[in-house]
């Protein structure tokens, strides 16, 4: 019996002996989080899964894990096809899979510290249909069988300086404060993470890739706040700069504290917060407001030192990336070397471009094939070495204090075919369609998402994924609510309005199953600009400015394919490059980045 195959067979022992007849696996923690900390890797401790997105439903005579379009490639490699079925989502839900395959009168168990009440309502009805029952846990079934589970990080806060995020955390709050007034509010409960490093102007190393801490908080009415944290992760310095106006409490007292808010009017974000927020509010008598929680708008919305932040950031990345992918011009033609290899190697010029925290996620290092699983991970088991007349995709980000960065290239390793050339130069209309994109202020992320497809679309291509995230500034690599997506899709989000200041990525691709993968991925700010024209407008214009400065392979283009606009679009791109990123630069790297922006 294979290690998870016998995890399930646990499972499925202990549901036995916890009377459920069934039990959901999510990939998250108790603050709905895309990146959890290893403690809460459930589903990958389970069905061996690695992705960053996903769920599990587990009955006692078959199991089914769900994922998205990014992973349908990734989920067969990974998660054993004799023991679990693969279900897509959008188009199947846990709750459709259950209202089809759970028993009878089942009584199928959640833990309502790892999902949202409109999941849970959305469920409950499903199972309804069977005479089924939604079962909340008050211990989590794979905890009781997880033998080896690690710890939570005991990992301590660092202060982010204002210098960085251009607005003390008092100030902050105090918007915040004035914002409850107008909702006629007590108090709103901040869970997700980022959202309480941003308004506490504070870092943590509790999550690979995304630097926050493993905490709760409420902030009152008057401007004051409740965080609750670990004790032994607060220092002196922490517990000065958060003053009299923070009042810190154990992380475990968070759920007690709920209790006592009898007859007070709380602000909780249905999307962010977990059942279990929900459910200790009603049974204490509050009267809960379900909004959005009040930090993620304007932490979205870049200030000024966060986008000075930002464009210091991109420009030490960007040195960093292209000092990679003249190393991969010279090493790959060799044959010596792999995509783990590559993994490493990038990693080095980060580290030394400066101040770098951590990858803001795990790098997606594919070559040939690999490269057309859209969020692969290199192993040991599933490592290639870069061949020759092969496409390489690189997608990776840094975490420094000053900025997130994430970008993707693809390179030709020595002569492309010309379906590869055609293929790219694609996604390269598409990604300076979006990148030149002019539109009116209301417009949401959404209507543009088909600038990047149309080129596609033509050829009959897609992409199973999202055009754009949002990012966040030293935090979440993808951040909300922001999204250049389809509607509909699992990745759209709230498709909220653009604003300006926002950050997003601008990334189409294009993917062929066992041969390769193409994504060309910027970071892009959100910008007023002029209407065109001799005569006014009548509406404020928003546009894209680019911040992530590499070159484009130049191997990859059909000049022939670009309409003189994008033509002079990729050569003043280039030449922004070299201003930008030449001057880090000398020697052989220098004179090889100048003949990679050459003008076409």
């Amino acid at each position: 019996m294979s290690t998870y195959e016998a995890r399930l067979a646990a499972l499925r022992e202990q549901l036995k002996a916890d009377r459920l007849d069934g039990f959901v696996v999510p990939l998250t923690d108790e603050h709905m989080s895309e990146y959890v900390g290893s403690y809460a890797q459930r589903l990958a401790w389970l069905t061996g899964f690695q992705g960053s997105a996903g769920s599990a439903a587990v009955l006692p005579e078959e199991a089914a894990i769900f994922v998205d379009g990014r992973y349908t490639l990734q989920v067969r490699d990974q998660v054993d096809g004799r023991h679990w079925s693969y279900q897509s989502v959008p188009e199947t839900s846990v709750a459709d899979w259950l209202k089809v395959h759970a028993p009878d009168g089942g009584r199928i168990g959640y833990d309502p510290w790892l999902h949202t009440s409109d999941w849970v309502a959305r469920a409950k009805e499903a199972l309804a249909e069977k005479g089924a029952e939604l079962v909340a846990v008050r211990r989590n079934p794979i905890d009781a069988v997880w033998a080896d589970k690690p710890e939570p990080s005991k990992a301590r806060l660092i202060v982010h300086p204002e210098t960085y995020t251009g607005k003390s955390s008092a100030a902050k709050r105090q918007e915040m404060a004035d914002w409850l007034h107008e909702q006629k509010a007590d108090a709103a409960v901040l869970s997700a993470l980022d959202s309480i490093a941003w308004t506490f102007n504070v870092r943590g190393a509790d999550v690979e890739h995304t630097p926050v801490a493993l905490s709760f908080a409420l902030v009152n009415a008057d401007g004051t706040a409740e965080l609750f944290v670990a004790p032994e992760k607060i220092g002196d310095e922490v517990r000065q700069h958060l003053g009299n106006g923070v009042r810190v409490h154990d992380r475990s007292e968070f759920e007690a504290y709920l209790g006592g808010l009898k007859g007070k009017t709380v602000v909780a974000d249905p999307e962010r917060a977990v059942a279990a927020i929900f459910e200790a509010l009603d049974k204490a008598g509050a009267r809960v407001v379900k909004k959005r929680d009040p930090a993620v708008l304007p932490k979205a919305i870049k200030n000024d030192a966060e986008v000075n932040g930002h464009r210091a950031a991109q420009a030490r990345d960007g040195a960093a990336l292209t000092r990679f992918l003249h190393w991969i011009s010279l090493e790959a033609p060799k044959g010596n070397v792999d995509e783990l290899i590559a993994v490493e190697t990038l990693h080095r010029f980060r580290q030394q471009a400066g101040d770098l925290r951590d990858t803001s996620f795990d790098t997606i290092s594919g070559a040939g094939p690999n490269g057309a699983i859209v969020h692969y991970r290199a192993s040991e088991e599933t490592n290639r070495t870069l061949e020759m007349d092969s496409l390489y995709l690189v997608d990776s980000g840094g975490q420094y204090p000053d900025g997130t960065t994430d970008v993707t290239r693809t390179v030709a390793i020595g002569t492309p075919t010309a379906e590869m050339r055609d293929r790219f130069t694609r996604v390269l209309k598409g990604h300076i369609a979006v990148a030149r994109a002019r539109f009116p202020e209301g417009t949401r992320g959404s209507q543009l998402d088909t600038l990047a497809r149309q080129y596609l679309w033509r050829a009959g291509l897609d992409y199973a994924h999202g055009t754009g995230h949002g990012v966040g500034s030293f935090l979440a690599v993808h951040e909300g609510p922001q999204r250049i997506a389809p509607v509909g899709s699992s990745q759209s989000g709230g498709d909220e309005p653009l604003k300006a200041g926002m950050l997003l990525s601008n990334e189409p691709g294009y993917y062929k199953t066992g041969a390769y993968g193409i994504r060309i991925e910027n970071l892009v700010l959100v910008t007023p600009v002029e209407p065109e024209g001799a005569f006014e407008g009548e509406k404020p214009l928003l546009g894209f400015e680019t911040l992530t400065f590499a070159p484009i392979d130049p191997a990859l283009v059909e000049v022939s394919l670009l309409s003189p606009e994008e033509r002079e679009w990729l050569n003043a791109y280039h030449a922004k490059v070299l201003e930008v990123v030449g001057p880090q630069l000398d020697g052989e790297v220098k004179a090889w980045l100048e003949e990679q922006c050459r003008a076409l």
